[in-house]
């Protein structure tokens, strides 16, 4: 059987996938013009959030080796 096609533009903006199976990403907005936005946007632009479910489950189908 062959391997799966992984979609490269989404195995890049996924960060992590946890030990529970939960998919971790970057929260947008982060760099882009920084100059006009606040400390506190540019401070939180920073962590990492977890995906929704709905799209955890096109995640894990698109990204499989991930």
């Amino acid at each position: 059987m062959p391997k799966i096609k992984t979609r490269k533009s989404l195995s890049k903006r996924i960060v992590k996938v946890t030990k529970n199976g939960k998919i971790l990403r970057r929260k947008t907005v982060a760099q882009h013009l920084a100059h006009r936005k606040t400390k506190r946007t540019k401070k939180e632009s920073g962590k990492k959030i977890t995906v929704s479910t709905a799209n955890a489950r096109l995640a894990k189908a698109l990204a499989p080796y991930k």
